[in-house]
């Protein structure tokens, strides 16, 4: 179910949960051994929908947080996200 924007009742816990779920399935996909792809169309779509909601330090919060968890270079983790830049 792709997230609507335009919902009176989406919370701010809402965007940060996309985002968040973008960031650990790219992990995933990219870092460890799963056989399972867990990044999809939705859940980037949705995770690119947020950010354009969350400031800056959210989404760098929730990135170095997760780099750390995941014992993933944070600059390697920035690549991995955001590949074209």
């Amino acid at each position: 179910m792709i997230m609507d924007l335009n919902n009176p009742e989406l919370e701010f816990s809402d965007l940060v949960y996309a985002y968040q779920s973008w960031v650990i399935a790219v992990i995933n996909d990219e870092k460890l051994d799963s056989g399972e792809k867990l990044v999809t169309e939705e859940i980037s779509d949705e995770a690119l929908n947020a950010m354009r909601f969350l400031p800056g330090e959210v989404t760098n919060a929730i990135e170095s947080s997760l780099a750390r968890v995941y014992d993933v270079d944070e600059e390697e983790l920035a690549v991995l996200l955001f590949p074209e830049e």
